[in-house]
């Protein structure tokens, strides 16, 4: 012990920002450190149980896992002890120093960027240990590992430092001492704690005993009562359970700050036996689309001993935001995260589990459609993502999806695909949808012009992996999905004229398009007539079976072939009955005509949603087409 020397080190810089925001947003709700710290407390006993099974000299002949509560009024000291799994001085360091996270800049600067409240988010990485120094103006942690026979002390004041040194400690696991803040002892009575912790923590399965001083429990000693219930919150049946109860366990499970959306508790009896607690947040966690960071899964107990957390094999990836609990009755005790991988029970479990929060959000949607638009607008995206990770369950999914559409002058999407389908036409047998970077360009693009003209819906997507889902669903209710901008556009059925192009009945021998298609090159691959314009010019499509321009922006971003994608070669479509089209045939100046050409080209890949390669080009033609425009030439 003697080789471990104080030291005094510096809060990581995260820490100091994350140490100012935490004080400011929960000032206003102090008693909820006492909540984060029991939290902490129960995790620890939780891992210490896990350990124990391979381990089980860890308990070191104490096995009576609790969380005691103590205080002095005269120090103005409140003290959360626990008998778990500690912590080393490495540990201390890490864990209280430091965020050993590579997102905490990300998340500090998204913290510090919301004007709305920010507890919620702060809960969600998981600091609620800092939200101690909402009351104290002094911290001190004393904590032994199980198994270890060497204790480390650490404090700190919350502000730059705090110091690490060894300590003696008899017992494993951690005390924390708070030195209150003058204006926070009103926390330092019995009642006052005895009321916030069966608001707060009733649900927590260990003893919570609060120890009474000996003047004021009028004895020579103090006295102790345990003020929870102790009992696994989900082996309770539902009657039993309130809806504050359910609260503050999800809370506690997810250190969220705000309640959650929905939740369902469930028993399923027979052939296998498992209770599933399964909770939905109102917020997405800042750090869902960081792989390396994300955290997902379910807690895992086996006939109430806590076995596993974060149990990712529980659920698909694409639900990773869904907190809650599985005690299953039929799994050994020493399962292992490598068991689960390849466990017929756990595949059984996933798919029950799945299909209970499928339903759940399916029962959302119909029965409070506003709450499910909240949800949507925060979960929609990764929803997505189980259209070609879950087969089997696509067609509940896509029930879920929501889409901008024409019919709906809201970019905020709220079209369901059934909805779309009650609305087609009965000659209509396609669901036709346009893809952009952005609901303002998909909603004014030049390709929905036809399709305004003859009253047909479009849906408007807007996400990056929209393409990519709908390669794995083609159909839906026996509709096809078809994209506006590929060149197999055939609207004469739905009302199309059919003599669109009677001016030109044979384009491929048309003087005005072969002329056009010499002047572009080897640009496109095609120069024709559109029967899909109406008030502009020209568009460009892709061929039926090509990447569209929004894919392959998308593959371009993710370089999925290694090396950089090869450019499209366009097809151009030019509107015949356009004024500027009409005016340009007439043009003798090949010169000229070329420019146009290249404008028109240029033109069409903006709408397109594409990038003009020489900028400098485009410009100089512009201003060339000006000052004969403006000549009079």
């Amino acid at each position: 012990m003697a080789k471990n020397t104080k030291e005094t080190l510096g809060f990581q810089s995260e820490i100091k920002q994350l140490l100012k925001l935490v004080t400011h947003s929960l000032y206003s709700n102090r008693e909820i450190f006492l909540r984060e710290l029991i939290s902490n407390a129960s995790d620890a006993a939780d891992k210490l149980r896990f350990e124990a099974v391979s381990h089980p000299e860890l308990y070191e002949n104490d096995s009576d896992l609790k969380i005691t509560i103590s205080f002095d009024k005269d120090a103005r000291t409140l003290t959360i002890s626990d008998n778990g799994i500690g912590m080393s001085r490495q540990e201390l360091i890490n864990n209280l120093g430091t965020i050993a996270k590579s997102g905490t800049r990300e998340f500090i600067e998204h913290l510090t960027s919301k004007d709305q409240q920010n507890s919620a988010l702060i809960g969600q990485f998981g600091v609620g240990f800092y939200s101690a120094f909402v009351v104290a103006e002094h911290v001190k942690v004393t904590s032994r590992k199980a198994g270890s026979k060497t204790a480390a002390i650490w404090e700190s004041d919350g502000e730059g430092e705090f110091s690490i040194d060894s300590a003696t400690k008899t017992t494993r696991g951690t005390d924390i001492e708070l030195t209150l803040r003058s204006d926070n002892s009103d926390l330092l009575d019995y009642w006052k704690l005895k009321e916030i912790i069966t608001k707060y923590s009733d649900h927590i399965s260990l003893p919570i005993v609060l120890v009474k001083p000996a003047a004021e429990a009028k004895s020579k000693d103090p006295a102790e009562e345990t003020v929870n219930r102790a009992t696994a919150l989900w082996t309770l049946p539902k009657s039993q359970v309130t809806d504050q109860q359910y609260q503050e366990f999800y809370k506690h499970l997810s250190h969220d700050f705000d309640d959650p959306l929905t939740w369902s508790h469930n028993k399923v009896e027979g052939k296998l036996e498992y209770t599933t607690l399964l909770f939905i947040p109102k917020h997405a966690p800042f750090n869902m689309w960081q792989p390396d960071q994300r955290h997902g899964g379910l807690k895992l107990y086996v006939q109430r001993v806590f076995i596993m957390d974060e149990a990712q094999q529980l659920l698909p990836n694409y639900l990773r935001f869904v907190k809650g609990v599985v005690d299953a009755k039929d799994l050994p005790l020493n399962v292992s995260r490598e068991i689960l991988q390849n466990n017929h029970i756990i595949a059984q479990i996933k798919a029950g589990v799945t299909k209970r929060v499928l339903d759940m959000l399916l029962s959302l949607a119909k029965e409070k459609p506003e709450e499910y638009a909240k949800f949507y607008q925060e979960f929609g995206l990764v929803l997505k993502e189980g259209m070609v990770e879950d087969p089997a369950n696509q067609e509940k999914i896509a029930e879920l999806l929501r889409f901008s559409s024409t019919k709906v002058d809201n970019e905020t999407p709220s079209v369901t695909l059934s909805e779309y389908v009650n609305r087609m036409r009965p000659e209509q047998k396609k669901i036709y949808y346009l893809t952009a970077e952005s609901y303002l360009n998909a909603k004014n693009s030049p390709y929905l012009e036809q399709f305004r003209r003859l009253d047909i819906e479009v849906l408007l997507l807007t996400d990056r992996i929209d393409e990519w889902w709908l390669s794995h669903f083609p159909r839906f209710q026996d509709k096809e999905f078809s994209l506006i901008t590929q060149d197999n556009l055939d609207l004469k059925d739905l009302g199309a004229s059919k003599d669109q192009d009677k001016d030109s009945t044979d384009q491929a021998s048309d003087e005005f398009i072969k002329r056009f298609k010499e002047a572009l090159a080897d640009k496109v691959s095609e120069v024709k007539y559109s029967s899909r314009l109406v008030d502009s010019p020209v568009c460009l499509t892709t061929g039926a079976n090509e990447l569209s321009f929004n894919m392959h922006r998308m593959m371009s971003a993710f370089n999925q072939l290694g090396h950089n994608m090869p450019a499209i070669k366009p097809i151009i479509e030019l509107n015949p009955h356009h004024p500027l089209i009409v005016k340009i045939k007439q043009l003798d100046n090949d010169s000229e005509f070329k420019n146009w050409a290249e404008f028109l080209l240029d033109e069409g890949l903006l709408l397109a949603g594409e990038k003009i390669a020489d900028t400098n080009s485009f410009a100089q033609r512009i201003n060339s087409l000006l000052v004969g425009a403006t000549s009079g030439k």
